[in-house]
């Protein structure tokens, strides 16, 4: 098969491609002929030397696929050949064929083809995960989520949106914050322009909101924290603004009994992920063969074009996913 090879880390242009055997599916695995897979920040990451995959993983750059199944693992019956699925990879995607466990792969929602199908599982796998399970959003209650009009903001607004949240986000330009006010954001906050905390003061009455999900780190903590209601939650899932918070008064955490979190989705064991799986099955792809939510994809790029779709991740301009067609 043919594969996306990492010789070095670096910037997009040290990938190439290079031929290798086909996987081979272990006890509780499929084997994917992959016909789309997503391209997102996890993979960047790597290929810059700073998102390691676990010793048990392929070291093929790649989180999400879909295609169909051409070969099962051992004590495999979820899945038959010929079933068209989209899957979370533990790595592996950018590549003709790729093996999934079992328990992380999801039929195509119903009237989605494979590129469509490729767009859902990283964003909606880390969503769920983060702003459902461990910061408990509920109908009624409000979320500020920044970045939304990246692939996992584009996905976390509809999502809070039809479980009944009142949402917020921010985002850097008048076009990215009408595409996700159209989404359903209440507010999108133009974090170049305005001070995001003083506009959730001003729009929550000076409450705050029940939630935060996070993608920047340490330079929005301390107003992360400030903007938050009593007994909130700030889920933190990545950190583009750093790591190191420094000179941060703690005490609002303390007086406002707010809950800081975080997790990251592949060092998640298998069970874990299949508890979110079936989660999602059973609570989000009735929402999606519905058409109340969607995968927002911004651009569809050839296998060969994937370090121009690693440059245009990391220009930050695009406006949802970026889904590469691998095979037909």
């Amino acid at each position: 098969m043919r594969f996306v090879d990492l010789p070095s880390f670096g910037g997009p242009e040290v990938m190439t491609f290079s031929n290798g055997p086909l996987p081979s599916p272990k006890a509780g695995e499929l084997l994917v002929k992959v016909h789309a897979a997503g391209i997102n920040r996890p993979d960047v990451a790597q290929r810059q030397g700073n998102y390691p995959a676990p010793k048990d993983a392929s070291p093929v750059l790649g989180l999400e696929v879909a295609g169909e199944v051409v070969a099962l693992g051992e004590g495999v019956s979820d899945f038959q050949v010929g079933d068209r699925v989209c899957a979370l990879a533990n790595g592996g995607g950018y590549a003709e064929y790729c093996v999934v466990p079992a328990g992380q792969a999801l039929p195509f929602p119903k009237g989605y083809d494979a590129v469509k199908a490729a767009a859902v599982p990283e964003t909606f796998f880390t969503v769920w995960a983060n702003l459902f399970q461990m910061a408990g959003l509920t109908e009624g209650e409000s979320v500020l989520i920044h970045g939304g009009s990246s692939g996992i903001g584009t996905t976390a607004i509809q999502l809070a949106k039809a479980f009944g949240a009142e949402v917020y986000t921010t985002a850097g330009s008048k076009e990215k914050c009408d595409a996700c006010e159209t989404l359903g954001a209440k507010r999108a906050i133009n974090y170049k322009q305005e001070d995001f905390a003083a506009v959730i003061k001003d729009a929550t009455g000076g409450k705050g909101v029940d939630v935060i999900l996070d993608m920047i780190g340490a330079s929005y903590f301390e107003k992360n924290i400030a903007s938050l209601a009593k007994d909130g939650c700030l889920s933190m899932i990545a950190f583009l603004g750093g790591t190191i918070a420094e000179k941060v008064d703690l005490r609002p955490i303390m007086v406002k009994r707010l809950t800081v979190t975080g997790s990251t989705m592949r060092p998640r064991t298998a069970d874990e992920k299949r508890a979110i799986r079936d989660e999602l099955v059973e609570q989000v792809w009735p929402l999606l063969e519905a058409g109340k939510v969607a995968p927002v994809i911004h651009d569809v790029i050839d296998f060969d074009q994937v370090s121009e779709g690693h440059r245009l991740m990391e220009s930050s301009s695009h406006i949802g996913k970026i889904v590469m067609r691998i095979s037909e």
